[in-house]
C-alpha cells in the first residue's frame, strides 16, 4: 500500500498548493491513502469546515489536527458532522469529535489513523499520549481490525515524538510528527518495521516563520514588544510530506522518504514510487 502524509497546510497559498497538486500526485504516484494535517489552514490558526471539505473533495482521506483545532469556532461543530476530521484523540472525554478513526483505502485496505498531541512545551496539556495510544491500539490491533496503522503524532519536542515512535514500534505501520513545521532529516524504519520521521514539515511559504509573514516574529525577537498580529506569508508554498510504502502482508512499512515540491527547499518524491 502507497500512502503520503501532507504536513501542516499554513494559510490560504498552503492549502491552494495542496489542492492543486494532491489529485495529480494521487493520479501519478498510484497512491492508496492520504492523510493531510490542516490544523493551520484557516490563516494559519485552525480550520474552517469550507477548507475541510475542499481538501477532502482534493483528495485526502482524512484530515488531522492539532493544538489549534479549536481556533475557529464552527470546528466545534462541523466535527461532529465529519467523520473524516479528527481532533487529538487524548483530549479528556467528552469532548466534540474523535480522534482516531477506521478508514478504507483505495486498494481496499483498512487503514486506522489516530491525532495524538504530545504534552512536552505544549498547551493545552492533554491526557497521556502513550496511554490513549495503548487504548487505540488495544481496540484495534495491526492485521486484526487494522491492515495499516498511522500515528499523526503533533509535539514540539523531537525526544518526545522519537520515544513516541519507539512506544509503538512494531505495532504500527507509520509515526509522523507534525508541529514544528521544519522537515527533519530522521526519516526511518525502526527496528519492529514501523516508519518514522520526527515532524513532515509544513505546506506554506517557506520564506517566513514557520508560515507566518517574517517580520512581526522577527519583531518580537528584537524588541519583546508587539507591534501587530502574526499573519501567514503568502509568497509561493512549498509541499512538504513523506511517503510510505506499506506491506499488504505484514501492515509494517517496507520503504519511507521525504516529498518535497516547491521553490525553496530541494525537491524530492519517492524515488521507489516513479
Amino acid at each position: 500500500m502507497r500512502l503520503l502524509f501532507l504536513g501542516d497546510m499554513v494559510g490560504k497559498t498552503g492549502r491552494t498548493a495542496v489542492w492543486e497538486r494532491l489529485p495529480g500526485l494521487i493520479s501519478d504516484l498510484k497512491l492508496d491513502f492520504v492523510v493531510v494535517n490542516g490544523e493551520n489552514a484557516a490563516g494559519g490558526f485552525g480550520i474552517t469546515e469550507d477548507i475541510y471539505l475542499e481538501t477532502i473533495n482534493a483528495g485526502a482521506d482524512v484530515v488531522t489536527t492539532g493544538n489549534h483545532v479549536w481556533d475557529q469556532k464552527e470546528a466545534v461543530s462541523f466535527c461532529e458532522r465529519h467523520d473524516q476530521f479528527l481532533r487529538p484523540a487524548n483530549y479528556p472525554a467528552g469532548t466534540p469529535g474523535k480522534g482516531s478513526g477506521v478508514f478504507y483505502a483505495r486498494n481496499g485496505a483498512r487503514v486506522l489513523v489516530a491525532n495524538i498531541m504530545g504534552r512536552v512545551f505544549m498547551h493545552p496539556e492533554l491526557d497521556d499520549p502513550f496511554t490513549s495510544a495503548e487504548a487505540i491500539l488495544s481496540a484495534c490491533p495491526l492485521k486484526e481490525q487494522a491492515d495499516a496503522i498511522v500515528f499523526d503524532f503533533h509535539a514540539e519536542a523531537t525526544s518526545e515524538k522519537q520515544c513516541f515512535g519507539h512506544f509503538v514500534d512494531g505495532r504500527a505501520s507509520f509515526v509522523v510528527g507534525t508541529h514544528t513545521h521544519v522537515p527533519t532529516a530522521d526519516h526511518q524504519i525502526l527496528n519492529g518495521g514501523t516508519a518514522y520521521m520526527s515532524d513532515a514539515g509544513m505546506c506554506g511559504d517557506y520564506d517566513s516563520s514557520l508560515g507566518m509573514d517574517k517580520e512581526e516574529p522577527l519583531n518580537r525577537f528584537i524588541s519583546k514588544m508587539p507591534k501587530g498580529r502574526f499573519e501567514a506569508a503568502h509568497g509561493p508554498a512549498t509541499i512538504c510530506g513523506v511517503g510510505v510504502e506499506i506491506s499488504d502482508r505484514t501492515g509494517l512499512a517496507e520503504k519511507i522518504a521525504p516529498l518535497r515540491i516547491g521553490p525553496r527547499l530541494t525537491e524530492t518524491i519517492p524515488d521507489f514510487w516513479r
